[in-house]
């Protein structure tokens, strides 16, 4: 039998979303450049620190011999371009203290490494996970519907809260509180703001789906795998709090141009699983690395084409929404 976790590999590799809306939002060319190429600033800063690239590879597997291999390769690719890697979620080493699939500082010294955990799991377990992974930050994941769908998932929530407020007050590193592709809500943000949350990661709809990996292990709820909101709608939705939290983004993005109308939206970072993925399954690891670091001059021109010098420049850029953006987005 397939182990879960390789059965998400397998799953988020076959699933195309019928729908991006990145594809449905339009950016206003500038015609007459204030800047050289050279001046143009990749530099962002979130979950306390300073990064030197606007994205980052994001949460994807652990806990099996094939994520060991996925991870290998992610981690080496990470470390030569300078990207944060998120690891998956580390419940699996919690479970299995001989388990070996996460990177480590050890084996990647130069690896800026973050990593990631349920909001199940209590504030005691994220200590621990801090302890052995000693990440620049944690993320801690919401993916309720995912749990749902699962006939193995959580069925008990009350404690989420609860320990999501402990993580807020008590950990030594930042928290980012993530989704897993169903958009992240105005409302969720505001209360974990409340209780000191600072930087979210709104995964929303479009890239991997979860509805449809748990629906192809068994499930038969395929009306269901275009629940939530997709990764700009989202961002659209938070339009009210970007300037007082940190957003960043992830679900659906694909390439230079998707991650810039990130920025534009108010994102501080923006994470690729799946786009990555993809990549160290079909290329060695020396091709990926010139693909991602192509991704890095790619950002600038398109940038430079924006006339913005800097990231927080694009939040003045000017678009256009068509389709379902444009419905939803209406100003009655």
């Amino acid at each position: 039998m397939m182990n879960r976790k390789d059965e998400h590999i397998k799953y988020a590799l076959k699933y195309q979303s019928p729908y991006n809306s990145f594809d449905e939002m339009e950016l206003i060319h500038h015609s007459l450049p204030d800047y050289d190429l050279s001046e143009i600033d990749l530099t962002t800063h979130f979950a306390g620190r300073d990064f030197d690239y606007p994205f980052y590879i994001n949460a994807m597997t652990g806990g099996s011999e094939k994520a060991k291999a996925v991870n290998r390769k992610l981690a080496q690719v990470a470390q030569a371009t300078g990207l944060v890697m998120v690891t998956g979620s580390y419940s699996a080493a919690l479970k299995n203290p001989q388990d070996d699939s996460y990177p480590s500082k050890k084996d990647y010294p130069d690896l800026l490494l973050a990593t990631n955990l349920g909001i199940d799991k209590p504030y005691e377990l994220g200590l621990q996970t801090v302890d052995e992974m000693q990440p620049i930050f944690l993320q801690v994941h919401v993916n309720l519907m995912q749990e749902l769908l699962m006939p193995e998932g959580e069925r008990e929530f009350r404690s989420w809260k609860k320990n999501l407020e402990n993580y807020a007050t008590k950990m030594p590193v930042p928290v980012v509180l993530k989704e897993v592709g169903f958009g992240m809500d105005l409302k969720t943000i505001q209360m974990a703001h409340a209780f000191g949350i600072k930087t979210f990661d709104i995964s929303g709809r479009g890239g991997t789906s979860f509805a449809f990996i748990e629906n192809q292990r068994g499930g038969d709820r395929s009306y269901l795998n275009e629940w939530g909101q997709t990764t700009v709608q989202s961002l659209l939705n938070l339009q009210d709090v970007v300037d007082t939290v940190e957003i960043l983004a992830s679900g659906g993005v694909r390439h230079p141009l998707d991650m810039v109308k990130c920025f534009v939206l108010g994102a501080k970072g923006v994470g690729l699983s799946r786009t990555v993925l993809e990549l160290v399954e079909k290329y060695p690891v020396e091709q990926v690395v010139d693909i991602v670091n192509g991704w890095k001059d790619d950002l600038r021109l398109i940038m430079c084409a924006l006339n913005c010098k800097t990231i927080a420049d694009l939040r003045n850029v000017d678009y256009l929404l068509y389709g379902k953006l444009s419905e939803a987005n209406k100003k009655h």
